[in-house]
C-alpha cells in the first residue's frame, strides 16, 4: 500500500471517528442515570489513536467537542467544552503514541489505553484548574476527584472492556494494524 492511500485511509477512519463522536452521545443519552457517565465521545477518539496514530487522533479529539457544540449546542463551551477539547486531544495523542511505539501484544493495548486515560484525566484537571482561575470560580480537589474519577467510573469500565476488544479484533482482521512502522 503506497503512502498516498495510507493517508486517505487514515483520513477516512478519522472522519468516521469524528462522526461517531457526534452520534454516540445521542445513543448513550437514552440510558437514564448513567448515559453521560459512559463518556461516549472518548471511545472514538481513543480508537482513532489506535487506528490512525497520534496526530489524527489529537485533531479528532480537539475538534469533536467544538464541532458538537456548534451543531448541537452541547457540551457547553466554557468550561466543559474547552477542557474536553484538551482532554480528548490528550487521549488520542497518548493512545496513538504508545500503541505505535510498543509491541503489538494484547497487554500493550491495555497499557496504551490505561496510560491515555490517566493522562487525559490529569490534563482535564489541570485545564479545569486554569479555567477556574481565569473565570474566578473554585475548582477543588473534591471537584477533580468527582469529575475525573467518581462520575466517570461507568465510562472507564466500558472503555477498558470495549476498546481493547475492538482493537484486538481489528488487529486480526486488518494486517496493517500489526505492522510496525
Amino acid at each position: 500500500m503506497n503512502m498516498h492511500s495510507v493517508r486517505i485511509q487514515k483520513l477516512t477512519l478519522a472522519a468516521v471517528c469524528l462522526a461517531l463522536c457526534m452520534i454516540l452521545p445521542f445513543l448513550t443519552g437514552q440510558i437514564p442515570e448513567i448515559g453521560s457517565m459512559l463518556c461516549p465521545m472518548h471511545i472514538p477518539v481513543l480508537l482513532c489513536g489506535f487506528l490512525c496514530g497520534p496526530a489524527w487522533a489529537a485533531v479528532v479529539g480537539a475538534v469533536a467537542p467544538l464541532l458538537r457544540f456548534m451543531i448541537f449546542g452541547m457540551p457547553p463551551l466554557f468550561p466543559v467544552g474547552v477542557a474536553m477539547c484538551v482532554e480528548l486531544a490528550t487521549y488520542g495523542a497518548v493512545s496513538g503514541l504508545l500503541y505505535h511505539a510498543l509491541p503489538r501484544k494484547p497487554m500493550y493495548v491495555y497499557v496504551s489505553l490505561l496510560s491515555a486515560m490517566v493522562a487525559g484525566r490529569v490534563v482535564w484537571g489541570v485545564v479545569r484548574l486554569v479555567l477556574s482561575g481565569v473565570s474566578g470560580t473554585a475548582f477543588t480537589w473534591a471537584a477533580f476527584l468527582s469529575g475525573a474519577l467518581t462520575q466517570a467510573i461507568p465510562g472507564m469500565i466500558l472503555h477498558i472492556v470495549l476498546i481493547p476488544a475492538i482493537v484486538l479484533a481489528l488487529q486480526k482482521a486488518l494486517p496493517w494494524m500489526t505492522a510496525r512502522k
